[in-house]
């Protein structure tokens, strides 16, 4: 038995409620990966182009959990809200 019908036999056992799972995996591999690298190159070459001087600029963890409000100690993390 040859793997396509294999799946075509398990989708006979598979219940309603779990179809929509199968077509939303089946819809992912069977994307087509040509326009997705398209898009990831065209993203690289905007990134590339972007006149912005700053775009190279690094932050420090530090600096982050400052900025975002961030308060790690004793291996706990709290943030304004409560503790994560």
């Amino acid at each position: 038995m040859s793997n396509r019908e294999r799946i075509v036999q398990l989708l006979d056992i598979i219940p309603d409620y779990k179809m929509g799972y199968v077509l939303a995996y089946v819809q992912g591999i069977a994307a087509d990966e040509e326009a997705d690298d398209i898009f990831c190159q065209r993203m690289v070459e905007n990134y590339e182009n972007d006149p912005d001087p700053e775009k190279d600029k690094t932050y420090t963890l530090e600096e982050c959990m400052k900025e975002w409000g961030i308060d790690c100690f004793s291996n706990r993390c709290r943030k304004p809200w409560g503790y994560i």
